[in-house]
């Protein structure tokens, strides 16, 4: 069951030069994503959601990736935070959803510009974090921090106790809106608006939907890969098209062998990309949600390769898509641009995981705990 129809994905295709221009996410794309439920897709009913499962989740991600791979980044992450939310403590999901099911949270997990200090009754939390995906349009934020005696923790703010500096002057995925945020004047954050890492790890949760006992990372990797797909398969329409266009005997570039090997690679890895990603959540879900960590330890890697992969099949297709290409504003260099900035983000970097695989398959104890 989808929530994201036709027109829906009209609008954010129309919209997708504005969002490139104004480097964020065009306010009708965010109020057409609110109103169709979009957002509230992997938010508890009890909360004014849905709870879809994330294969009819996905499933729309990828049709707004093709529309626009910067409103699908943004969109996306600011859509599976409500999950992580479903998962805190029942307090902090009053806090933010009790007064409007559609309210949106931003995020910046990575920790290395914040200072947390340990107060009665929970934390004082100051810094700076990037990468804020559609900050503008969100009236929260989670932030990453560390805490010296405990470890990784994030933490759930309000809009009026931070700042949003105009950062994001970037060559791909312009409108996705990725600011910094800042709080130079320490802020409390109570203990109920705090998640630790190693709850999201042992799925502590209290939902009576089993769906949320699938750990909250298995969730959030997708989020920030899936775009490329939708991209890449708005990369061969494109290609196909300027081919159709260019040539005025098809059949002859229909016989042109490397065009044709090219075409059923790209063709290949969209359908391998779309394949593993549902079978992981189609496995999870067979299994009352509940994978094990050899899958778990898996589904990360497998993830992790998205964007390399979708490199690849952009790549193929630029190679040769003709001298129109390199002109700035053609179609076919901006998603790749898109899919190439996508690789920046940590969760894109296959490395890591993959040495974690290849250990825990020898033997070693498992040494990441986002999975």
């Amino acid at each position: 069951m989808h929530t994201v129809n036709q027109d829906v994905l009209d609008i954010i295709t129309k919209n997708a030069d504005q969002g490139r221009s104004d480097r964020k996410i065009p306010t009708e794309n965010i109020q057409a994503l609110k109103d169709c439920g979009f957002f509230g897709m992997l938010l508890p009913k009890s909360l004014g959601g849905s709870e879809h499962t994330p294969q009819e989740f996905f499933q729309d991600h990828l049709a707004i990736a093709k529309s626009d791979m910067s409103t699908a980044w943004a969109c996306g992450i600011i859509a599976v935070h409500p999950y992580q939310i479903a998962l805190m403590d029942e307090q902090a999901q009053q806090d933010v959803f009790s007064d409007d099911p559609t309210t949106l949270i931003s995020s910046s997990y990575n920790p290395v510009g914040a200072r947390v200090e340990v107060v009665d009754g929970g934390f004082m939390v100051s810094g700076r974090w990037g990468w804020s995906s559609g900050s503008d349009h969100c009236s929260w934020v989670l932030l990453g921090g560390v805490i010296p005696t405990e470890g990784y923790r994030t933490f759930l703010i309000p809009r009026e106790n931070y700042d949003i500096e105009d950062t994001w002057h970037v060559m791909g995925l312009q409108g996705t809106g990725s600011n910094d945020v800042v709080i130079d004047t320490p802020v409390f954050v109570p203990g109920h608006r705090t998640h630790k890492q190693m709850d999201g790890f042992n799925c502590v949760q209290s939902q009576p939907n089993p769906m949320y006992q699938m750990p909250w990372a298995q969730v959030f990797i997708r989020v920030v890969c899936t775009p490329a797909i939708g991209a890449l398969s708005k990369g061969l329409d494109l290609f196909l098209s300027d081919r159709s266009t260019a040539s005025t005997d098809m059949t002859k570039l229909a016989g042109d062998v490397e065009t044709q090997t090219r075409i059923a690679v790209v063709r290949n890895i969209i359908d391998e990309c779309q394949t593993i990603m549902f079978k992981n959540f189609d496995e999870m879900q067979s299994n009352n949600w509940q994978p094990s960590i050899d899958q778990r330890i898996l589904y990360r890697y497998q993830s992790s390769l998205v964007i390399e992969k979708c490199i690849e099949g952009i790549d193929t297709l630029f190679d040769v898509a003709g001298g129109r290409s390199v002109y700035s504003g053609h179609a076919l260099q901006q998603t790749w641009n898109d899919i190439h900035i996508a690789r920046a983000h940590v969760a894109n970097s296959p490395a890591m995981f993959a040495r974690n695989l290849g250990a825990t398959l020898l033997g070693v104890e498992n040494t990441d705990v986002f999975i």
